[in-house]
C-alpha cells in the first residue's frame, strides 16, 4: 500500500469500488479483444480467398496482355489502354466493430465496355480487357478486406496492452491496497477491543 493512503473505511471502500471497476474493465477489454480477433480472422481468411482469385485472373490477365503485345505490337496495346477512363465508379464508407471503424467500399458492377474498334485489335486484347475488368472488382473488395485487417490488428493491439495493464499493473497494486487497509483495520479493531475489555475490567474493579 501507498503512504500517502491512510488505513480507513472510507478508503478500503474507495480502493474495494476502484478494483471492482477495474475487473470489471478487464473483463469488457477481454471480451472486445476476442471479438476483435474473430472478426480480424474472418476477414483473413477472406482475404487470402480474395488474393488467391486476384493471382489467378492476373496471371490470366498477363498473359493475354503479352500475347497482344506481340500480336498487334506494344504501341498500339498502349493506345487502346490510353483510351479507356481510369474507374471512379465505389464509395468508401465505414462501419463499426466494437467502436473501430472499418472500411466498406461500395461499387456496382457495370458491363465491360469496350472503348476501342475492334478492326484494330484481336481476341487477346479482348481477352485482357475482360481479365483487368474482373480483377478490379476483386481489389475493390481486397483493399476493403486488407485494411480492415489492418485496423483491427492495430486495436486489438492496443486493447492487450490496455487489458494487460489493468491485469499486471492496477488490479494486484488495487488488491494490495485492499488487503492492506483491511488488516490494518482488523488489527485496529482488536486493539481497541482489547483496550475496551481492559477498561470495562478496570471500572468493574474499582466498583468493587
Amino acid at each position: 500500500m501507498r503512504e500517502n493512503i491512510a488505513p480507513t473505511k472510507a478508503n478500503l471502500i474507495a480502493a474495494a469500488a476502484a478494483l471492482e471497476f477495474s475487473r470489471k474493465g478487464y473483463e469488457l477489454l477481454d471480451k472486445k479483444r476476442n471479438v476483435l480477433i474473430r472478426e480480424m480472422m474472418g476477414l483473413m481468411k477472406r482475404a487470402a480467398e480474395i488474393q488467391d482469385k486476384v493471382n489467378k485472373i492476373f496471371s490470366e490477365a498477363y498473359e493475354a496482355l503479352q500475347m497482344a503485345n506481340i500480336t498487334l505490337g506494344i504501341s498500339q496495346v498502349y493506345q487502346v489502354a490510353r483510351s479507356i477512363p481510369e474507374t471512379a465508379e465505389f464509395t468508401i464508407l465505414t462501419r463499426s466493430v466494437m467502436g473501430v471503424e472499418i472500411p466498406v467500399v461500395r461499387y456496382q458492377k457495370n458491363k465491360l465496355e469496350h472503348y476501342y474498334s475492334f478492326y484494330h485489335t484481336n481476341a487477346a486484347l479482348d481477352v485482357a480487357l475482360k481479365k483487368f475488368h474482373e480483377v478490379k472488382y476483386l481489389l475493390f473488395e481486397l483493399a476493403e478486406v486488407e485494411d480492415s485487417v489492418y485496423k483491427l490488428a492495430v486495436e486489438i493491439k492496443r486493447t492487450q496492452k490496455r487489458a494487460n495493464a489493468l491485469k499486471n499493473i492496477q488490479i494486484p497494486k488495487l488488491e494490495s491496497i485492499v488487503k492492506t487497509i483491511s488488516e490494518m483495520l482488523e488489527e485496529k479493531e482488536r486493539e481497541d477491543f482489547f483496550r475496551l475489555k481492559t477498561l470495562k475490567n478496570k471500572l468493574s474493579d474499582a466498583e468493587k
